[in-house]
C-alpha cells in the first residue's frame, strides 16, 4: 500500500478512508449520548426560552443571566439546537417580525 501511495502522491490515510468507509449501508449507526436531555428537559428549556421575560433576548444572554442566578439547564449551544428544531431560531414573539415602531 505504501508503494502504490507514494507513486500515485496520495496519502495513505485517504487510500484507507477510500478502502474502509465509515459512512454508507455497513456502518454502524451513532449511539445516542448518555448526556442527551430527555424530553421534559428539553421542554423545560423551550418554557424558560419562551418566557415573557426571556422572548426577547437570544439564548447567549439567557444563559448568562441564569448562569448568574445559580442555574444551569444546558449549553448555548444546546438551546440553539432546541430551537432549531422546532423551527424558532428567529424572533420568538408572536408573529415573529419585530415591530420598528
Amino acid at each position: 500500500m505504501r508503494r502504490a501511495c507514494v507513486a500515485l502522491g496520495l496519502p495513505r490515510a485517504t487510500a484507507y478512508r477510500h478502502l474502509h468507509p465509515r459512512c454508507g449501508p455497513c456502518a454502524r449507526p451513532r449511539r445516542a449520548s448518555h448526556r442527551r436531555l430527555s424530553p421534559a428537559e428539553r421542554e423545560t428549556v423551550l418554557e424558560v426560552l419562551d418566557s415573557e421575560r426571556f422572548l426577547d433576548q437570544p439564548p447567549r444572554e439567557v444563559f448568562a443571566t441564569l448562569l448568574g442566578e445559580g442555574q444551569f439547564f444546558c449549553s448555548v449551544r444546546t438551546m440553539y439546537r432546541i430551537l432549531r428544531e422546532r423551527g424558532a431560531v428567529h424572533d420568538r414573539r408572536d408573529g415573529g417580525v419585530r415591530s420598528l415602531v
